[in-house]
């Protein structure tokens, strides 16, 4: 009787690089063929709940720049990135049954739909096994001084059990994969007509390539000793690091970025700036084991707070502030530069967030589906804790964070440079209906 063979599947999602990809590492042994796909689900591009898709064109172009980057390294493995249209709950277990697989590889990476999707296929094929692969973040789960279920209530108290842990070694590319399961069933999809057209260039281009050119780059010249001190400035390329956008698309994984800093304070000393990258890499870790632990409530307009925020839906309130209509010049600035581009400084995401939520009275959950749809360094865990962590429903002992526009404007954007790059004006009226829904003279 013949042995069966073991076909393996890899399904790329948030780890779009071959080096330091610890899914290769676990499929060295035992995988007699694999087959490496990456799905475009439609959904992506459809109205969700707050009004958006959940990618502009901004984020789908820079992710079909990592998707191609990725096909083309493979090919130096003999493997094929097959790029499949649809729901994975449909076309994966298609692919099990058709292809005779018995194992699917995927990263393990926090969201509530990505948990759902899981268990829907693992639903439709009892027998499959589901490896998750725990190279998303810094540190494992095992690591953890805590359960999933006890994650530190406030960022100060993770950090204390955190920080002195060594964080795991980055690893080098493998010197072969399994030999390519050939596929024909699903693979000779045409590209759908629902996908966005193309936009103009980014100031950031996708793919592990260049997210190592990046990484070299930024680590090779004097910016890490100055981070503290420019962080907060609302643009410039070197006042951060800018590896945001290629570490939340797995083009580059937050244990290479460790690496990198800890071989440049070994070169160059250790300074405040320099560990200050480290601490908010520890902050990404924090929120996305913050979402481990809360899961649904991360996107509950109360969260994890005893009231509910003293905030409704104002339509036209909303739609000012994503188009940078406001009364507030230097939000507008701030919006105009994220739709333009994709992008936005951490200070500008604070102070715009912060707009929405105080000054204009506005359910947060629709500032967090709007930066999702827009920001192509999104991250789920990330988002929208932030977003609650400014609401003041999140992980802020606080209770929120009200940022003066007119303050903030005086302090990173005194002469008007930034608010005049971005032509950004404010907006004398914000309502043009009172609450009966007449219009105001």
């Amino acid at each position: 009787m013949a042995m069966r063979r073991n076909k393996a599947i890899y399904w790329f999602t948030k780890d779009l690089r071959i080096e330091d990809n610890h899914a290769f590492n676990s499929l060295r042994a035992g995988i007699d063929e694999l087959c490496c796909v990456f799905i475009v689900d439609p959904s992506w591009f459809r109205d969700r709940p707050w009004q958006r898709p959940s990618l502009s064109h901004n984020r789908w172009q820079f992710l079909l720049e990592c998707i191609t980057n990725l096909q083309s390294n493979l090919k130096h493995y003999q493997h094929t990135l097959h790029i499949l249209y649809g729901s994975a709950t449909e076309l994966i277990p298609v692919l099990v049954n058709n292809y005779d697989l018995n194992r699917l590889v995927v990263t393990k990476q926090p969201g509530s739909y990505e948990r759902l999707t899981l268990t829907k296929i693992q639903d439709e094929c009892p027998t499959l096994q589901i490896d998750e692969i725990e190279q998303y973040t810094l540190f494992e789960e095992n690591d953890l001084p805590f359960t999933l279920t006890q994650v530190p209530k406030t960022y100060s108290q993770f950090r204390k059990l955190i920080e002195p842990l060594p964080g795991p070694p980055s690893l080098p590319k493998p010197q072969h994969l399994p030999p390519m399961l050939k596929l024909d069933y699903l693979t000779a999809q045409s590209q759908p007509n629902w996908l966005p057209r193309k936009t103009k260039a980014l100031r950031f281009c996708g793919g592990e390539n260049e997210a190592q050119r990046h990484l070299s780059e930024y680590f090779s010249g004097p910016a890490p000793k100055h981070y503290k001190a420019v962080r907060n400035e609302l643009s410039g390329w070197t006042n951060s690091s800018k590896l945001s956008p290629w570490l939340n698309t797995g083009c580059l994984s937050p244990r290479q970025v460790k690496t990198a800093l800890s071989a440049y304070e070994g070169i160059n000393g250790s300074n405040e700036s320099s560990h200050w990258l480290y601490i908010e890499l520890l902050w990404r870790e924090y929120f996305i084991y913050l979402h481990y632990c809360q899961k649904d409530k991360t996107f509950s307009f109360q969260g994890t707070a005893k009231t509910a925020p003293l905030t409704s839906f104002y339509p036209e309130r909303f739609k000012k502030w994503c188009e940078g209509e406001t009364p507030y010049q230097l939000v507008n600035a701030c919006m105009k530069e994220l739709k333009e581009t994709g992008y936005l400084s951490n200070r500008g995401r604070q102070i715009v967030a912060s707009c929405l939520v105080n000054e204009l009275g506005v359910d947060w959950r629709y500032g967090a589906a709007w930066f999702e749809h827009c920001l192509i360094d999104y991250d789920v865990a990330v988002n929208w804790g932030n977003w609650q962590y400014i609401a003041g429903v999140g992980a802020d002992p606080r209770g929120g964070r009200h940022f003066n526009i007119q303050k903030q404007t005086e302090l990173y954007d005194p002469d008007f440079l930034y608010q005049k790059r971005w032509g950004a004006q404010s907006r004398d009226k914000l309502d043009s209906r009172d609450a009966a829904d007449w219009p105001i003279s």
